[in-house]
């Protein structure tokens, strides 16, 4: 039987979870929201020419209207919000009154927490809802917890992710593929890792390391917020660490530190004549025109994840790549293939039964091996190692 989907946010990362719900979700209705129709509109033709199909469907709905977003949600199966993370415990609540499978593409870390504490009412209402789905901690923790069950047993968890241009620019060398307030929230605040066994706070934009990752060489690695999400709830007390750090190209480091010392994240207004604004604000309206990728930016997505642990009573170490590049077929970046089609795959398999009624974290709402078969069979290559350490 066919099912019924809403995505709430037609840009980029929504309209690569319309295709993948349409190819691999037996979908016969896609209704892509966004607030403004025309955007909603030209994504559902872009999908419906690219699946050559008529499933989905361009309409204007705003995510601050809670009547018109659980009206929509009423003939549903399951939805996806993609649109910024302060919307999802609004529409979180809007899909357990109306019995909507959900995921969204997270981004902060209190609302998911706020999410979980919903769980009884989804699991009363016979649904499952996955918060925090993309790439990461979408796709990262994903990895993570197939190789955690791959060995005997898990100690220690180190992540790498991050997207970038192909071709850098100077003096960026950086562009921007999701919304600008995603991107100073993953570098304000702190993040929250597992250390010696227990949960800690670390600063972001600290811990500054280089690695070599082919094909690009050298690159920048530091800690940012909101990479490791519910794995540290679900992981206390069972690992030794578990940590994300986001890859950048060299110099990237010093030119954000710079402006967070500044005072640029700051959210606060400021007096400044007779004009209040706020520095965060203000800073998005310089930078973003300056870093904003186009439609059909050429990016590159790494992720490393390496787990230490035991496998037949001797150290092994697991490691999984995945090194993949903008879509020249489909038109896709890679930031929008790895995010989009890890959160529609998720709620496919919401939808199917094949995951944990209430709201879970992603390593627990699905089985990781199921997640990774159905995963490889979208020709995204990851590469797998196994062997003592």
């Amino acid at each position: 039987m066919r099912k019924s989907y809403v995505i709430f946010g037609a840009g980029r990362q929504g309209t690569a979870s319309a295709y993948d719900l349409i190819v691999h979700g037996d979908a016969s209705l896609v209704r892509m929201l966004d607030k403004e129709e025309k955007a909603a509109k030209s994504a559902a033709s872009r999908i419906n020419a690219l699946t050559e199909s008529h499933f989905a469907v361009g309409q204007k709905v705003d995510a601050e209207d809670s009547r018109a977003v659980e009206k929509v949600l009423e003939d549903a199966d399951g939805c996806i919000s993609a649109v910024p993370y302060f919307y999802n415990l609004e529409i979180t609540e809007a899909a357990i009154r109306t019995k909507t499978h959900m995921t969204d593409m997270g981004g902060n870390e209190q609302v998911v927490r706020d999410q979980l504490a919903l769980s009884q009412k989804a699991e009363n209402a016979g649904i499952s809802i996955i918060p925090d789905c993309g790439m990461g901690p979408g796709l990262t923790g994903s990895l993570a917890a197939y190789g955690i069950d791959v060995l005997d047993e898990a100690q220690d968890v180190y992540i790498w992710d991050g997207g970038l241009p192909q071709n850098p620019t100077p003096p960026w060398n950086y562009q921007v593929t999701f919304h600008i307030n995603g991107l100073t929230n993953e570098y304000d605040g702190e993040a929250t890792f597992i250390r010696e066994g227990k949960v800690i706070n670390v600063l972001t934009l600290t811990e500054y390391e280089t690695l070599s990752f082919s094909p690009l060489g050298e690159l920048e690695a530091f800690v940012t917020s909101g990479g490791t999400s519910t794995a540290i709830l679900t992981y206390q007390g069972k690992l030794r660490t578990y940590q994300n750090k986001t890859l950048r190209y060299p110099g990237h480091f010093a030119q954000f530190s710079a402006f967070k010392l500044l005072g640029l994240f700051d959210q606060t207004p400021l007096s400044v004549d007779v004009a209040k604004i706020s520095p965060r604000e203000f800073f998005h309206v310089l930078l973003e025109p300056k870093i904003k990728a186009d439609e059909f930016f050429h990016d590159i997505c790494l992720i490393r994840v390496l787990i230490h642990g035991m496998k037949n009573g001797k150290p092994h170490e697991f490691k999984a790549e995945i090194v993949d590049r903008f879509d020249e077929k489909m038109g896709f970046t890679s930031m929008q293939r790895l995010t989009g089609w890890h959160t529609a795959l998720m709620l496919e398999m919401a939808v199917q039964g094949r995951a944990k009624k209430g709201v879970n974290g992603l390593e627990t709402a699905v089985d990781p091996a199921q997640f990774m078969d159905e995963f490889k069979k979208r020709g995204i290559e990851v590469k797998e190692s196994l062997g003592p350490c």
